[in-house]
């Protein structure tokens, strides 16, 4: 693992160039705990206004108010009432597009991670968005933290850039508006790819009268 910082123009860039760039980078997350890093092997971009399956798309808002500021920041967000997922903002000040870190191999730290997920094989500690955050320990706190700061908790770091040959595309999984989009990137036959799931509307419940 390189201990080099990727710098904030890394980011700055349009969200699908950024997104499968990040494959093979490094993400570590300093913590009282200890270091906990891991190599990423799948992710999604998100493209602002422009996406319908963008947090951003209807505007900015409380919640997601750090996607609209400068590039190389975490928006960490917290779903379905139980799962946190973390986001690195891409594009220019304003442009609100971000990546959304879906799966990577744990590569150091890793009894820190087993101890945060300790029912999980080593394939699976990391393998979707919310196993991500709970191996490394990310929750609400680290949102709006700057992972291009030196001597940050959250930074990326150069790793070892995926194999051009071997990075896959495809929609990305459980969205619901752009859903053919082929903005999910991934590493061809690596364990820790989460498997693709498509949008399922989800039914109401029919009220007994």
């Amino acid at each position: 693992m390189s201990g080099a910082l990727l710098p904030r123009e890394f980011f700055d860039r349009p969200v699908d160039e950024v997104a499968p760039s990040l494959l093979g980078q490094v993400l570590r997350h300093r913590t009282p705990e200890g270091d906990v890093a891991l190599r990423l092997t799948e992710v999604e971009a998100y493209a602002g206004p422009l996406d319908p399956a963008s947090h951003a798309y209807r505007g900015r808002t409380q919640r997601n108010a750090v996607m609209f500021g400068p590039p190389g920041f975490a928006y960490v967000y917290f779903t379905y009432g139980m799962h946190f997922c973390v986001n690195l903002v891409c594009g220019p000040d304003g442009t609100s597009s971000a990546v959304l870190l879906r799966a990577g191999e744990i590569i150091s730290g890793e009894d820190i991670a087993q101890a945060r997920r300790p029912r999980s094989t080593v394939r699976d500690l990391a393998r979707g968005p919310a196993r991500l955050c709970q191996a490394l320990g990310i929750a609400r706190e680290q949102n709006g933290l700057d992972v291009c700061s030196p001597g940050g908790p959250l930074t990326v770091l150069a790793g070892d850039p995926a194999d051009p040959a071997l990075v896959r595309t495809g929609p990305r999984t459980g969205v619901n508006g752009a859903k053919e989009v082929p903005w999910r990137f991934w590493i061809d036959g690596d364990p820790t790819v989460s498997p693709y799931r498509a949008h399922v509307p989800r039914q109401r419940k029919k009220v007994v009268q």
